[in-house]
């Protein structure tokens, strides 16, 4: 009958027959994820190579496909060559002849277990195979004989039916009478023993064989026989115990003593002589212990293991010289002693995992075996370090490794933990065993830029194309997480998109310069950047970029006043009685750069006369540095040339008319002429070229354009005299836009009244540079002069030269 057995929270068992010769006990425990069974299966021994044991798959509630995809593997041991088990069928058998009797000698219930391991989720079942005894060895037995003694025949000479008819001998416990006849009638006797004789209770023995014959009357003869009961070996020796008992300690050095056995022998002599010796050497016992012949002193010869054999039992045979023995037991108990230390077993391990899993992910099962008995077999695992890790265990004799708390790869990629198991011997022993878990990375950081904001400055005039700033984002994850793509976030400047100005690279971050920028059209861009990385889901940051435009000095001053037209011409009047310093112009000018690209000076080029003016090298004020003399041209001619400080510097030149006199009819021919000379010599080189190019042909022509001309001309100055209106300077367009670097000091004040068209914008200067204007038309007959006092073009230092 076959049992098995059920156990559910160690509470609640039941027991049914199952009516075969197999015997399982099955125990399932679940704890920390972890499935655990036990089986035991009950077996004769000798069974033939790949007999059945069972179907594991079956009885464990598996299918085959599991113990495939589990990886479902025998845990090496130190009986596992006995079995196999077959995966692809489920089921376990004899590998190899198991012999009870060699397996574990007399020791009963003979068994041997080991485990079955699954991965994905890890399953451990322990299997239990129980051996069971056959009738495989015969006992042994040996008989002693019974000797017979002849006796000499009795002598009758009497014939016939007086002659010897029988022998007759005395009762005794020891022998009886056989009578005998030879071939020839003659009759004989021999004594037969009939029990052994006992030299050790009856030494002598006297004895009467009496012959009588069959006449009448009857005679007889008598002899009487002595047996002297001489000493044979028929005493074996006789152990004074059945069992002896006796204690060691395991790893007891060579010779130590063990017990002594004691035999004795009732004989006499030589017959009484004992000796000792082991039985049975076949099970190597001989070589861990030996025995003194005469004394039968036992000792120790070799290595006593606790963890191999927790008992010896010696058969000891007493010998006599005569070949007799007796046996005896001796049964040596092995106290163990802490000389193994704890094994470290890997059942089940993973090197890596990954750093979002939760506390209490199963790392690896591991199994701790301490060949040691009692305490010193009792082992504790921990942790050396300080781990996110901690050691549990499920069953006895198996732990795991779980996670104890949140895993952070950015901040420790890998740990090596270190499980200690100690024994509770004393002393102590320990083993250490080093376990390397690497952290997988998971997408759990967004790129992030060192600065909040990037500023980066490029020079106005680039080239499309060029290289302004490279953004770097680091993102402390790995492989494709921490890959790190720039993307520019879609934001206006102005009416256009950003993509119109700048681009990035995806790849490096190197922003570049889509276009070639001006400064004064815009003086910055401000965009986003966005960092993406390469996980699933993607994480991503922003940050803000600057792009500073820096002014190029690539734009000359333009000079305000005095306005440089192409028929009139403006003249500065400045009176012979004109004291030193006295101011007879201001050249106004202005440049569209900035900074130090519009810092103007002025300087003169070319004068009529060196040593009569001058003009501020900051303000562009010309003055008088002496007083007027009569040797001085009544007309002035000055080339004042207008630099800015940039590099290189650009300048631009202008030509100031003065007229030194106290009157306008003083200088009325002399400017005449000069208009006139200026007119003809322009005429002279436009004759010249037409008369070069279309010869007489376009002569005709030529002589209608002239005079077209000349109408113009007269008609525009008489407009001009006729208009009330003081002379206005021409501003060209964005002169307003200086940023408050142009060339007019803080002692004069202006205002500058901006629109959105900027040739539409108004400019108020503070003074004048003179008292006085003259005008001078050449296609004109005469000269107009027009002075103003109070309300004049440039009349008093606080009165505006509006200009719109």
């Amino acid at each position: 009958m076959t049992y098995i057995e059920f156990y559910r929270n160690s509470c609640v068992k039941w027991r049914f027959g199952c009516g075969k010769n197999l015997c399982l006990l099955l125990l399932f425990f679940h704890f920390n994820h972890i499935a655990s069974g036990h089986l035991r299966y009950s077996i004769p021994e000798e069974m033939r190579k790949g007999s059945l044991i069972g179907n594991v798959a079956q009885d464990l509630g598996l299918d085959i496909k599991r113990l495939r995809s589990g990886r479902a593997r025998v845990v090496p041991g130190e009986n596992t060559q006995y079995t196999e088990l077959k995966t692809d069928k489920g089921i376990l058998t004899v590998n190899e002849r198991i012999d009870r009797e060699q397996l574990c000698g007399d020791v009963t219930p003979c068994s041997f277990s080991f485990e079955v391991i699954l991965e994905n989720p890890m399953e451990l079942h322990q299997i239990t195979v129980e051996i069971m005894d056959v009738n495989d060895h015969s006992p042994t037995e040996s008989a002693i004989v019974g000797a017979r003694f002849s006796l000499m025949s009795a002598e009758d000479l009497d014939v016939g039916v007086n002659g010897l008819k029988a022998y007759v001998m005395t009762d005794n416990s020891y022998f009886s009478l056989k009578q005998n006849s030879n071939a020839d009638g003659k009759k004989y006797a021999e004594m037969v023993l009939q029990k052994p004789l006992d030299r050790e209770t009856d030494p002598y023995l006297s004895l009467k064989v009496i012959a009588v014959d069959g006449g009448t009357p009857q005679r007889s003869g008598t002899v009487n026989i002595d047996v002297t009961v001489l000493d044979v070996n028929d005493n074996a020796p006789v152990f004074n115990q059945s069992v002896y008992k006796a204690t060691v300690l395991e790893n007891s050095p060579a010779d130590t003593y063990v017990t002594t056995v004691n035999a004795s022998d009732a004989d006499s002599g030589s017959n009484s002589i004992v000796t000792y010796y082991f039985a049975d050497h076949s099970n190597g016992q001989g070589n861990i212990f030996m025995i003194d012949e005469k004394s039968g002193v036992i000792l120790i010869k070799g290595s006593v293991d606790y963890e191999k054999d927790k008992k010896h039992e010696l058969r000891i045979d007493a010998k006599d010289q005569g070949g007799l023995t007796d046996s005896s037991k001796v049964i040596i108990e092995v106290t163990d002693v802490n000389d193994n230390a704890p094994a470290i077993n890997v059942m089940s391990f993973t090197s890596s995992v990954s750093e979002d899993s939760p506390p209490g992910t199963t790392i690896g099962i591991i199994n701790v075996k301490d060949l040691d008995s009692g305490d010193n077999g009792h082992v504790n695992c921990r942790i050396e370090q300080n781990v996110p890790f901690t050691i549990k265990s499920n069953l006895k004799s198996y732990y795991t490794l779980v996670t104890d708390a949140v895993l952070d790869r950015e901040s420790v990629s890998d740990y090596n933990i270190t499980v200690i198991a100690t024994d509770a011997g004393t002393p102590s022993l320990s083993t250490k065993k080093t376990f390397n878990i690497k952290i997988s990375d998971v997408n759990d950081n967004a790129p992030v830029f060192p600065q909040a904001v990037y500023s980066a400055p490029i020079v106005e005039n680039n080239s499309p194309g060029v290289s302004v700033l490279t953004l770097r984002a680091k993102d402390p994850d790995e492989n494709q997480n921490a890959r790190i793509s720039y993307i520019l976030e879609d934001t206006q400047i102005g009416a256009s998109p950003v993509s119109e100005y700048m681009s990035v690279n995806a790849e490096s971050g190197v922003i570049h310069a889509v276009k070639s920028f001006d400064y004064e059209q815009i003086k910055e861009l401000v965009f986003t950047v966005k960092a993406q990385d390469g996980g699933s889901p993607p994480l991503s940051s922003n940050v803000s970029v600057k792009i500073l435009i820096q002014d190029q000095n690539d734009n000359p001053p333009q000079v305000l006043y005095p306005v440089q037209t192409g028929g009139s011409m403006v003249a500065e009047m400045v009176p012979r009685s004109a004291d030193v310093g006295y101011l007879v112009t201001k050249v106004v000018a202005v440049d569209v750069d900035s900074g130090q690209n519009a810092w103007l000076s002025y300087k003169l080029q070319k004068a009529t006369d060196r040593a009569l003016f001058e003009v501020g090298l900051q303000n562009g004020e010309i003055r008088t540095i002496r007083q007027v003399s009569d040797k001085d041209a009544v007309k002035q001619r000055l080339s004042v040339i207008v630099e800015d400080n940039g590099q290189p510097s650009r300048s631009a030149t202008v030509i100031v008319n003065v007229a030194v006199a106290d009157s306008f009819p003083e200088v009325l021919s002399e400017f005449t002429d000069f208009a006139h000379d200026k007119e003809y010599n322009d005429n002279l080189t436009f004759y010249l070229v037409l008369a070069l190019a279309v010869v007489s042909f376009l002569f005709i022509t030529c002589l209608v354009v002239i005079i077209s001309v000349k109408i113009y001309r007269w008609r525009q100055s008489r407009i001009l005299y006729h208009s009330s209106l003081p002379v206005i300077p021409y501003y060209p367009p964005r002169y307003s836009d200086t940023l408050g670097t142009g060339t007019l000091q803080h002692v004069y004040n202006y205002e500058v009244c901006r629109t959105t068209d900027s040739r539409k914008s108004d400019c108020k200067f503070g003074r004048a540079a003179s008292q006085n204007v003259l005008i001078m038309d050449p296609s004109s007959t005469g000269t107009m002069q027009r002075i103003q006092s109070e309300k004049s073009i440039l009349d008093e230092p606080d009165s505006p030269l509006e200009v719109s």
